[in-house]
């Protein structure tokens, strides 16, 4: 653990979900491994576009539509839909086919690992402060084991504008009734997690469990108050 700067009290802290309260990567692995594999079995016209045709066009969607890069369901369907209609399929059956893959994609996506030292620390902390969680991704803690442990979810989209935006943090403080400075938020990126909670004026923690050096990262625009190497480290706050 290793503080920056002097840290208020802290009276409740928020959350990131993906990567900060367990690994995500291999989860987003096998979703876009077994997404493209149901395309091409069940819409060969799929094939048409390679992987980097779609990837590209799924980019050219967040131009026309920004908000679409804040909402990752709603901006994968709309990539499968429109990509079907581009290469010859009408609306009704594009959209068909959009939605039966992103019902199984919102199954995929929760067949996540919690490690149990996640378990042990959230229930500790949520026993001595309010917990939120802030989310970019689409998962639903309820359906991964850690609903129990937050008094609210946003996740971006549905809740508002992504991270680093301060719409959702605006939200959850607003709900906590609490100073900024009094809250701490804890994730992994150094963008959206501890830059976006400085700009809301909140305290902020980063979580480097990959023993990285923070002045040698590119994406390191605000020192955070704390960096921590795991999450059991946050039981500092709660002796």
């Amino acid at each position: 653990m290793r503080f920056y700067r002097n840290i208020p009290t802290i009276k409740a802290m928020t959350f990131d979900l993906d990567d900060t309260l367990y690994d995500n990567y291999p989860v987003i692995m096998s979703v876009e491994k077994r997404a493209t594999e149901w395309l091409h079995q069940h819409h060969p016209i799929s094939k048409q576009m390679d992987h980097k045709q779609w990837r590209a066009f799924k980019l050219n969607l967040a131009k026309q539509t920004p908000f679409l890069q804040s909402d990752v369901s709603a901006w994968r369907f709309q990539q499968i839909r429109q990509g079907l209609i581009h290469l010859g399929y009408d609306d009704p059956k594009a959209s068909h086919a959009a939605q039966e893959l992103m019902d199984l994609v919102l199954v995929w996506r929760h067949q996540i690992d919690v490690p149990e030292l996640t378990h042990q620390v959230m229930s500790k902390l949520k026993q001595q402060l309010p917990l939120i969680a802030i989310t970019n991704g689409n998962v639903n803690p309820a359906n991964i084991g850690l609903g129990e442990y937050f008094d609210l979810v946003l996740n971006a989209g549905p809740d508002g504008w992504a991270k680093p935006h301060g719409e959702m943090f605006t939200t959850a403080l607003a709900h906590l009734n609490l100073p900024p400075e009094n809250v701490l938020h804890v994730g992994d990126n150094l963008v959206s997690d501890v830059a976006g909670a400085k700009y809301a004026g909140m305290s902020a923690c980063w979580i480097n469990d990959f023993s990285k050096v923070l002045t040698q990262q590119n994406d390191a625009k605000l020192l955070p108050d704390v960096e921590i190497t795991s999450v059991e480290d946050l039981l500092f706050f709660v002796r």
